[in-house]
Order: structure tokens, then sequence, then C-alpha cells
């Protein structure tokens, strides 16, 4: 009888290997710590690799908070890819038992086409060495896709009023910004490092440069762009920073490529608000202008009527007189 169950034991622990296998074992598994790092190795490995991610593209990673099913992603994984803003990943590794080899520092900006070259060719060495994944087919489609992206963004910022266009930034997004053309005017951090000071300097600098918009971080919030835009008189557009955060944003380019047709209809609509006030001041000027042209007429006639009043007098006392 205890030779049949241990007989049982064994063939269950043989079935669950076989179903770790089938899960985990026939392809490598990555475990990205972002939807960034993720697209890239989904763009280079294709189905070669199973990727999982674990911050939210709508969150920054730096403030996730890491749940226990995220330590089952990892438990498995071959290896484990990191921006190294993330400070709970060695604790994540920890729980979760595996022996995975952790890359830190792995792409950590990707606002610019140059900066996005570096982390597909960085990414693509590390699937190449450690995992022995073909990925130069997937590298070369994805850098002429960044290099058609990268003149495409330059056409569109000039056809749409980019160029020279005073605005506010979240510091995060700062260098996708300059990269567009704008005048960045003044920038902010993430709300809970802002200090009253540098709040008041961000209001002074926007006011003086009449700035348009206030170009916000969507995964840091957007409470303190918006207040910043109702007082400078702009309008607040709120841009992702991590793909995947919507349907049609499956990588870093279609994000570029979705933040700019946000921002192109926030510059829009600026530029409609500016020109009613300007008309609307305009009907002001002319009202009273016309105010006042009334009033002098006014003045002119009433000013007639005496001279007038006063020269029939005039008149009749000298026929008085001749009489």
């Amino acid at each position: 009888m205890v030779k049949i169950v241990l007989s049982l034991i064994m063939i269950s622990l043989l079935l669950l290997s076989l179903a770790v296998v089938v899960l985990h074992g026939e392809k490598p598994t990555v475990v990205a710590t972002t939807t960034v790092l993720a697209s890239i190795v989904e763009d280079l490995a294709g189905d070669k690799v199973v990727v999982e991610y674990i911050s939210l593209p709508s969150l920054c990673p730096a403030h996730y908070d890491v749940k226990p099913s995220d330590a089952e992603k990892i438990k498995y994984a071959s290896i484990v890819l990191s921006h190294g803003i993330e400070p709970w990943i060695d604790k994540l590794v920890n729980a979760s038992g595996s022996r995975a080899q952790v890359f830190k520092g792995v792409c950590t900006s990707w606002s610019t086409p140059e900066d996005l070259r570096k982390c597909y060719v960085e990414v693509a060495d590390i699937l190449k060495k450690y995992l022995g994944v073909p990925v130069d087919e997937g590298l070369n489609k994805s850098l002429n896709t960044i290099d058609y992206i990268a003149s495409w963004l330059r056409d569109f910022s000039k056809e749409n009023g980019f160029i020279g266009t005073p605005v506010v930034v979240m510091r995060w997004q700062r260098s996708f910004i300059n990269y567009l053309g704008f005048n960045i005017v003044a920038s902010f951090g993430p709300p809970e490092t802002v200090t009253l000071k540098e709040y008041s300097e961000v209001i002074t600098n926007a006011t003086k440069a009449h700035a348009l918009l206030v170009i916000d971080n969507l995964p840091s919030g957007v409470d303190l762009g918006m207040k910043i835009a109702r007082e400078v008189g702009a309008i607040e557009v709120a841009i992702h920073n991590f793909p995947k955060a919507a349907p049609e944003i499956m990588n870093v380019t279609d994000m570029w490529v979705y933040n700019v047709k946000l921002i192109s209809n926030a510059l829009k609509t600026a530029n409609t608000t500016k020109t009613i006030e300007a008309l609307s001041t305009q009907v002001s000027e002319l009202k009273r202008g016309n105010d006042l042209l009334t009033m002098y007429l006014s003045i002119s006639v009433i000013t007639n009527v005496i001279l007038l009043v006063g020269l029939i007098v005039a008149i009749v006392k000298l026929r008085g007189v001749k009489k």
C-alpha cells in the first residue's frame, strides 16, 4: 500500500514537473519590470520567448506596490530586466526563490529616438548572450521603425506648430518635448517633491512667457499640472510614459505617435482659446471706442445746440435794438 501511495506521489510530482516544463521550459521566460522593457523584448524576440511584466503602464514603477503574483512571475524566469529605478526588485526576486539573472540599469532613458535605439541594442545583446535567442531580424526591423518614426515626428512637429511654442512640462517628459521642438519655459518634478518656491517659479516663468500648454506625465498624476494650467491660463495635457496603456500603444514608438496627437489636439484648443480671447478683447476695445465716440458726438451735439441757441438769442436781441 505504501509503495502504491509513493508511486502516486512520484507520478503527481512528475506530472507537475512536466506541466512546469510545458509552461516555462519550452521557451525562456523574460520578466521585465515595465512595459517599456517588455515591449522591446517582444519586438526583438517575438514568440521565441515568454514575456511578463510587473509594473502597470499607468503607474510609476518607483512607487509600485508588489503583489504575491509578481513573485510567481519571477519564480520561473530565465532573466529579469529592470531600469534601476525599482527599489523593490531585489526583495521581489529573493521572495520568489528565483535563480534568474537580474539585469539593472537597462534602458535608463527612452525619451528620444537616439535613446530608444540604444535600448534595443542593449536588450538584444542580453537576449543573445544569456539566452541564445536569435534577434538580429527583430533588431533591424525595430531600428528601421525608430528611424522612420523619428522623421515622422520631425515633420509632424513642424506641421502642427510645435516649434518654439512656449510650454511647461513635467520633468520626466522634458527630453521628449524638447526633441519635438517646443520652447520649455518651466518644468516641475514629481508632485510630492515640488516645494512652494519651485511652484512659484514655475508660475512666474510660465506667465511671463505666455505658456500655452502644461504637458503632464500621466503615471505621475495630473493634479499639479492642472493646477498650474488653471493659474497661468494654459491647457493641460497628460501624456503616457509607458506603452500598453491603450490597445493601440504596443511599444514606445506607438506611444510617441499617440502622445503627439494628444499634444496637437491640446495645442489647437489652446490656440482657439487664445483667438477667442483676442477677439473678445478687440470687441471690448471697439465697444469702448464706440462708447467714447458716442459720448463725444453727444457732447458735440449739445455744444452745437447751445451755440445755436446762443446765436438765435443774439440775433433776436440785435433785431430788438434796431427797432
